[in-house]
């Protein structure tokens, strides 16, 4: 696998979000229930720009008006706020930054903020820098090289960034390096990282809801510190009741059930479950039924259903799909029908509601720029 390729399975990473818009056209004098309109946006980080689409209900990207917009020099993440107003994404070097949007809610076009680019304290190389807004749309949190994650408040106006006080957070005095990722519990009571050296290791932080500050959960980290497991992504499943690493190195994904109190984590019984060669990203849909997971070439996207009580994985028939050569990060649209998946391109698949199985949409892969990148799923409502 040459270097591009490989940050591509790293990196491929996608933001999805969507506004609700009525149809035209009549039903017997009834007007046809809305049709959801949904907005994609695809960092390509070797193209120093974002990729913006809309997604029709086949599941289908079509170029907007005005795509692709631009960012900073090797744009490496994308999230949006809850809200939908606001898209921010980290350019990885010297010096790291954030850039910030306000997205029109009518045509998903960018715009940057006033006082974009925001300085980013720690720095965000490929080997980190994914970024995340918090589910209350009030805080925005970095995985960032040193060992820490720098937090920033969102003006809920503006959408501007105020670096939180006591920012950068050190994730925790066991870590080996920096982390990677970071994901919260829905209550946004609870933020979760994980760092590439660590085997499915969780580090834990309770987020102050006033000010965004991170303090360490008692017994994090959870899991075992120091082994190498090459652990790059982590998901919480929308009930808020369990998390997943997958874990690069050994070709399973460990599981976690969360302490609704305390946001303590304690293994799943039969955890680590098996994958196919070298997971990397992951996605959990948001019925909190299935989860999938981006494997190294060939064994592409393992499917698997939660068990709604221990949270175990149970792989789903005709699981690994084929999404292309080396898929990178995905994500499921908020109605739960669409996987999509980062790669050469943009692989699109339908989700089949009952069994998790997937199905490839008409037109997949849709073209983007170079090494595109990125990560959240966030609606606007």
């Amino acid at each position: 696998m040459n270097g591009i390729l490989k940050k591509t399975v790293v990196w491929g990473l996608i933001a999805v979000s969507y506004i609700a818009c009525s149809s035209g056209g009549s039903n017997g004098g009834s007007p046809p229930a809305p049709a959801k309109v949904y907005f994609a946006y695809v960092v390509n980080s070797f193209s120093n720009n974002v990729s913006a689409y809309t997604i029709d209900s086949t599941g289908a990207l079509t170029s907007m008006a005005g795509s692709p917009f631009a960012a900073g020099y090797q744009p490496i993440s994308v999230a949006v706020d809850p809200t939908g107003k606001f898209a921010y994404v980290v350019n990885s070097l010297a010096p790291s930054t954030i850039s910030a949007y306000t997205i029109n809610s009518s045509t998903g076009a960018l715009t940057e903020i006033t006082g974009s680019p925001f300085a980013l304290d720690g720095p965000a190389p490929w080997s980190s820098g994914c970024v995340s807004v918090d589910p209350t749309g009030k805080f925005v949190y970095v995985a960032a090289a040193s060992l820490c994650i720098p937090a920033y408040m969102i003006d809920s106006t503006t959408g501007a960034l105020t670096e939180v006080a006591g920012s950068p957070f050190v994730v925790s005095e066991a870590a080996m390096e920096g982390p990677f990722s970071v994901a919260f519990d829905p209550t946004g009571k609870f933020a979760y990282a994980v760092v590439i050296s660590e085997y499915g290791t969780v580090f834990a932080n309770a987020i102050d809801s006033a000010t965004g500050a991170l303090t360490e959960i008692t017994g994090s980290p959870f899991g075992t510190v120091g082994t190498g497991g090459g652990s790059y992504y982590l998901a919480v499943d929308p009930t808020g009741k369990f998390v997943y690493v997958p874990n690069s190195s050994y070709a399973n994904v460990s599981g976690y059930a969360i302490d609704s109190i305390t946001g303590a984590l304690t293994e799943i019984t039969g955890s680590p479950f098996a994958t196919g060669y070298s997971p990397g990203s992951i996605a959990v849909d948001p019925t909190g039924k299935f989860v999938y997971l981006a494997n190294g070439t060939p064994n592409g996207v393992s499917g698997y259903t939660i068990n709604s009580v221990t949270g175990a994985l149970t792989e789903i028939t005709g699981s690994p799909f084929a999404p292309g050569t080396n898929p990178g990060f995905m994500l499921v649209d908020p109605a739960g029908k669409f996987l999509y998946v980062a790669g050469q391109g943009i692989y699109a698949y339908a989700i089949n509601s009952t069994t998790g199985a997937l199905t490839e949409v008409a037109g997949s892969p849709f073209a983007t720029g170079t090494a595109p990148v990125s990560i959240a799923i966030v609606p606007i409502k």
